[in-house]
């Protein structure tokens, strides 16, 4: 029996060794209603299915009854190890708690996917799973996804799906039955005028970021007739009301100012001819927002 134990003991430790990610991928809680599967290293009649009740108990034959609820299989097994220790039961148990079933079998995925509703999970899937789950994120999707967790005491997760591939799948993080994916909106910012596309573009890259010059090369470029020393910046300010800003697009694009970041909902209006833009105020600009085709960043 000692051999044997060492044994377990020793690939047990292997185990946590080649593989140090399964012992920090294990972050859902035990709730009620889930049912776990304790065993006790060659202890047979130990082995049990308890279901965890409202309280957050589980009943152990032979044992007694323990609370369990909020804490990680992990940290069941340690309690339930101490618990056989400080009883008297066994000087040296070895306790493994899995979960069997969890109380909730469903998972939510809502905002900008294409299918977003609720899936049937009976085990822990990765993001990308559940995104996909949801059909894929749509064209005006934000790339900072946010996970709450069946247990809302704990603090949401966000997890950023990078358009680099491989930093998309080495990053991913684990969606537990019970938990709420939901994948915000992303900015937009408009170029409007005489340009080639006017249109609202969404800020979808990695840092959700889009600069001036970036954001008019999407909209097709200026037109010939376009007078880009004349742009301005309509910026909206949080009492609703909004700024109008100088620009003088012709010197950035010849490398003679700085380039602008944008921020969500900014409109950047290139001037058509002088007598053209006569009239050109920035509040019909931005009622001309409303009818903007929407582009996404390629």
């Amino acid at each position: 029996m000692l051999i044997s134990r060492r044994l377990t003991c020793l690939s047990l430790f292997v185990a946590m060794t080649l593989c140090p990610h399964l012992s920090a991928q294990e972050s859902l809680l035990i709730g009620p209603g889930d049912q776990l599967h304790v065993q006790v290293l060659d202890t047979p009649e130990l082995e049990q299915h308890p279901r965890v009740t409202d309280s957050g108990e589980i009943p152990l034959v032979g044992v007694g009854t323990l609370k369990v609820a909020g804490l990680t299989p992990a940290a069941a097994a340690q309690k339930i190890q101490d618990f056989l220790i400080s009883s008297h039961f066994m000087n040296h148990p070895a306790v493994t708690v899995t979960v069997d079933q969890y109380a909730t079998q469903s998972i939510s995925v809502l905002g900008q996917v294409k299918l977003p509703g609720v899936f049937t999970i009976t085990a822990p899937r990765s993001i990308l799973d559940a995104i996909a789950l949801a059909g894929g994120l749509t064209d005006v999707a934000d790339r900072h996804v946010t996970i709450q967790r069946r247990d809302r005491s704990i603090k949401p997760v966000t997890y950023d799906l990078s358009n680099d591939a491989d930093k998309a799948m080495s990053e991913q993080v684990e969606v537990y039955p019970g938990d709420i994916v939901l994948v915000p909106h992303a900015a937009i910012a408009y170029v409007l005028g005489d340009v080639n596309r006017p249109s609202g573009i969404v800020m979808q890259n990695n840092q959700s970021q889009l600069t001036a010059l970036e954001a008019v090369a999407l909209a097709g470029g200026t037109h010939p007739s376009a007078v880009p020393s004349h742009a301005k910046l309509i910026r909206r300010l949080p009492d609703g009301g909004y700024r109008e800003i100088p620009m003088n697009f012709s010197l950035m694009q010849k490398g003679k100012r700085p380039d602008v970041v944008l921020q969500p909902g900014d409109v950047i209006f290139i001037p058509f001819s002088y007598l053209r833009n006569i009239g050109s105020n920035a509040s019909g600009i931005l009622a001309a927002t409303a009818s903007a085709s929407i582009y996404t960043i390629p």
